[in-house]
Order: C-alpha cells, then sequence, then structure tokens
C-alpha cells in the first residue's frame, strides 16, 4: 500500500508492520507527521506474507519470519528472516529506481518489522536517511560486523520502546541500541511508559527526527 503526501515524491518511508497485522497498521499516524507535509513523501506500507508462526501456536498470520521459542531475539527461521530482507531489499531498490534518492528513503518497523528494518537497514551498501526501529531487538546481534556495511555506519538509527511491554521486553529494546553503539551506530533512544504500542509523545519524536535527518 502507498500512500503519498506530494507529487513527484522527493523521499520515502518504508514502514514494515508487526506480527500479525498488516501495511494498513500504521497509515493514520501519516497526518500527524509534519515532517512529511514540509515535502513530497512516498509512504510505503507492505504486507508480510502469511505464514504459521510456532510460538502462536501454529496460527498462520501475517509474519516477517516464524518465531520458534520463547527467546524471542533468538528463537527465529532464520530462511525466514533472510527472505523478508531481500524482499525489503527489493522494495528500497523500487524507489531508488523510481528517482528517490538512498539519502532520502528511511527504513522503519515496528516490532517484528522493526528487527527487519535494523537487519535489512544497515546490511545496504548504500546509505540510506535512517532506521526507525520501535519496540523491537535485534536480529543476528552476534554477527553484526559479519552482515552489516560499512556505507550502514553513518546511518541514524532512532528507537523507541514501551516501559512496560509485555511482548518485546524493555531489556532487548536497551541490549540492541547498546549493541549497535558499541559497533560506533548513531542511535537515537527513547522509551515511554507504554505497554507494545505507540504514544502520541513517540510520534512527536519521530517527526522530530525525521525533521531533522531531512533537513
Amino acid at each position: 500500500m502507498i500512500r503519498e503526501t506530494g507529487a513527484e515524491p522527493t523521499h520515502a518511508v518504508i514502514w514494515l508492520h508487526g506480527l500479525g497485522a498488516d501495511g494498513h497498521d500504521f497509515e493514520p499516524i501519516v497526518p500527524h507527521l509534519r515532517a512529511a507535509a514540509r515535502r513530497p513523501v512516498r509512504f510505503v506500507f507492505p504486507h508480510a506474507p502469511v505464514r504459521p508462526v510456532t510460538i502462536n501456536g501454529g496460527m498462520a498470520m501475517r509474519a516477517w519470519y516464524d518465531i520458534l521459542g520463547m527467546s524471542i531475539d533468538r528463537d527465529q527461521d532464520e530462511a525466514g528472516i533472510l527472505a523478508s530482507v531481500a524482499s525489503v531489499h527489493v522494495l528500497i531498490d523500487e524507489q531508488i529506481e523510481s528517482g528517490i534518492e538512498a539519502g532520502n528513503i528511511v527504513l522503519a518497523g515496528f516490532s517484528q518489522g522493526g528487527a527487519i528494518a535494523l537487519r535489512t537497514g544497515l546490511a545496504r551498501t548504500e546509505a540510506l536517511a535512517g532506521v526507525m526501529a520501535l519496540s523491537c531487538y535485534l536480529l543476528q546481534a552476534d554477527r553484526l560486523e559479519s552482515w552489516s556495511q560499512p556505507a550502514s555506519a553513518r546511518v541514524p538509527v532512532f528507537m523507541a520502546h514501551g516501559e512496560h511491554d509485555p511482548i518485546v521486553p524493555l531489556a532487548l529494546g536497551r541490549q540492541a541500541a547498546d549493541r549497535l553503539e558499541a559497533a560506533g551506530y548513531s542511535v537515537e533512544w527513547h522509551s515511554y511508559p507504554m505497554p507494545h504500542s505507540v504514544s502520541p509523545e513517540e510520534i512527536q519524536a519521530i517527526d522530530a527526527w525525521l525533521e531533522a535527518i531531512w533537513s
């Protein structure tokens, strides 16, 4: 699904939803982003494929990869992760081919989508404008240096998390931010008194971050 804030977009945000949701999940946020109203931005909200999810009893739902156990930052389906990373690379390439510079593209995601956003955005051979990772964790953190690319080292990373998140514990998000900072990434970290969700204060911080990286 695509939504544009003006004709002939010069900027883009590819926003990946969380487990069990779909591409419509974050569409309502667009009108609240003044940074997107100040310039023509194309928002791309893809749908993850439907697949059985082991941790949810094998129920079929939209998921970027299978989650195999309770250690959600480690018990994943690596083939599914790599397939989703490849599909998101294609989405980014399509925006570049349409005339939007890589340096104007933000890759964003929530929960599982945020994990894929980090895993994909930091593996690009050309630097994106930024990566936004909400209420998530870092996939394959122990192999960061093997899959990340030198160009990604200068990509700004925005991370935010709920302090009362029962799905993805705050500690996993903080560990991801610490791991990235230790590797030299510039991470803007926020936490909010909320569960596994997005708050108005978080949207304001996202808006300010987008304006800063696009200015």
